[in-house]
């Protein structure tokens, strides 16, 4: 049988691009997303059949719950879970409203906790079973004005490294991918001017931080570690 990954934040950008890449490699794919019409326009997309939507709010602890059991009950155990929810909204930390950093710490931290918890247990059934979580360069570098989406991608570092030792002896892996400037719609209002920074001269696409996903769901002895893929971005910050 195929393996079956869910893609939290499955719909557009990145976790778009994971979709489409693990359909190729003849995933069953689960879409979870907020905005449920996207994610099944998402799917219609994608090669091969049997690719699932959900509607969920990763955020919610709830919501996850009860879109995991349906995604147990109708399509079976979880090979992969891939986290790439997430949100930000740029001020400087004296100018952000609480009501601007609680969603943003929920999403983008506690979000792939419930995730991963919900997940786990339907993955301790499966024989080579990773998780990825997304991060971000600017959760390992740090950045003015993204004082809390730093902080929590930073989080997801500590976070990852941990549940790795916790479940690696159940051979699950749990790894995490930390993008630089990728075209995607959250980075829509930067300018292309940023590129001088970037040692490779551009922003990076979707489809090639998928592939550094994909490398991390199959490499059978990598776990705990950080993989970041930004163009040598880090290098220059």
């Amino acid at each position: 049988m195929s393996r079956l990954a869910v893609v939290c934040g499955g719909s557009r950008g990145i976790g778009r691009a994971v979709s489409r890449l693990l359909a190729t490699r003849g995933c069953r794919v689960a879409i979870v997303s907020r905005n449920e019409d996207v994610a099944k326009a998402t799917v219609k997309s994608l090669h091969g059949a049997d690719h699932v939507a959900l509607s969920c709010d990763v955020s919610k602890e709830q919501d996850v719950q009860k879109t995991f059991e349906m995604i147990q009950k109708t399509c079976g155990n979880i090979s992969y879970l891939v986290n790439a929810a997430g949100i930000n909204r740029d001020a400087l930390l004296l100018r952000i409203r609480p009501e601007d950093m609680l969603p943003q710490l929920h999403t983008n931290l506690l979000g792939s906790m419930l995730t991963c918890r919900a997940a786990l247990r339907s993955m301790l059934h499966t024989e080579g079973a990773a998780v990825v979580n997304i991060g971000s360069v600017v959760g390992m570098k740090g950045n003015s004005g993204q004082c809390v989406y730093s902080a929590s991608k930073a989080g997801l570092e500590g976070f990852t490294r941990s549940l790795a030792k916790e479940v690696a002896s159940r051979n699950i892996r749990v790894n995490l991918l930390a993008p630089g400037f990728i075209h995607t719609d959250m980075t829509l209002g930067l300018k292309e001017d940023r590129a001088r920074s970037i040692p490779l001269g551009r922003f990076g696409e979707p489809e090639e931080v998928a592939q550094a996903v994909l490398f991390l769901l199959e490499s059978s002895y990598v776990t705990g570690q950080v993989l970041v893929v930004d163009g040598g971005l880090q290098l220059a910050m």
